[in-house]
């Protein structure tokens, strides 16, 4: 499904120890797939009609340019000591960070980035940078928060609609390069209290049972043409942004669709994927929209 033959994994580097961290993932990613590795820095310092050279009497290597230029070569030995047998490749491009990432996503097999950068305001979470492209890119996008592991399933998060199908699909090519499991939750809600139902009881287990059915039906395509994956179903009736977010802490990735069946039009991300971005446990994958080969 995210093959893209050739195509590298991509990595945004800023300096930061979150860019950096973001570097060990993807050289870890790059090795799981069989691909290169690039590593970009957006120069937004030539937008801005600023001097990039040293200033008079400062030493050679000073200068706007250099220093992005020592980032990238920095981040591509830091890939290096993770995988020194990968090939990567860096390389600075001017322009907003946001509009040089969704242009590297449109030929990348993926896309990673650390949850914030060195822009971040203090109290956030996740950067907008990592929000805004997760939300548009033409390819899956990793932000690597909460603990990067080894062990663990997948966790993906299914609704039912077309673009969790598509993050299902992901998460369990994810899972078999991973040789993990999978663990497929669908949490669901009904829009009165179950004890505004009549009769309580038969309502409320035949809503379930539905539920149970769907989620089933969602899952048994994927299983037989991944017979390896085990899978575990987990259905649950409360929040969904809430259960998500509590099962990613047994989970070495989460996978979630951009946005559901609940998202607002005009929203870059649905509520579940957005609390998953800021509250997972483990990296997210955020799955906008797949492109075959």
């Amino acid at each position: 499904m995210t093959s893209r033959s050739g195509a590298p994994v991509v990595v945004a580097v800023d300096g930061s120890t979150s860019a950096l961290e973001a570097v060990r993932v993807a050289a870890r990613e790059a090795v799981t797939r069989g691909r290169p590795l690039r590593v970009v820095h957006a120069f937004i310092w030539a937008l801005h009609g600023v001097s990039l050279e040293p200033a008079p009497g400062a030493p050679d290597d000073a200068g706007f340019r250099h220093q992005a230029e020592q980032t990238v070569a920095d981040a591509v030995a830091e890939a290096g000591k993770i995988a020194p047998d990968l090939t990567v490749t860096g390389t600075v491009v001017d322009g907003s960070p946001t509009p040089v990432l969704l242009a590297e996503a449109r030929d990348a097999a993926l896309v990673v980035l650390g949850s914030r950068g060195l822009g971040g305001f203090a109290g956030l979470l996740v950067g907008s940078v990592a929000v805004q492209v997760s939300a548009r890119a033409d390819c899956p996008v990793l932000v690597v928060n909460g603990t990067a592991r080894a062990d663990g399933p997948v966790l993906v998060g299914i609704d039912g609609s077309a673009l969790s199908t598509e993050a299902l699909g992901v998460a369990f090519e994810e899972a078999a390069l991973r040789d993990t499991g999978l663990v497929a939750v669908h949490a669901w809600n009904i829009p009165v209290p179950p004890s505004a139902l009549l009769p309580v009881a038969d309502s409320f287990e035949a809503l379930a049972g539905e539920e149970e059915r769907a989620l089933a039906e969602a899952l048994a395509g994927w299983s037989e043409r991944y017979p390896d994956v085990p899978v575990r179903r987990h259905i649950a009736y409360g929040a969904p942004a809430r259960i998500l977010v509590e099962e990613s802490s047994r989970a070495q990735l989460t996978v979630v669709g951009a946005r559901g069946r609940g998202a607002f039009t005009g929203m870059l991300l649905g509520s579940v994927s957005h609390a998953a971005l800021h509250h997972s446990h483990s990296p997210v994958m955020i799955v906008r929209h797949v492109r075959q080969d």
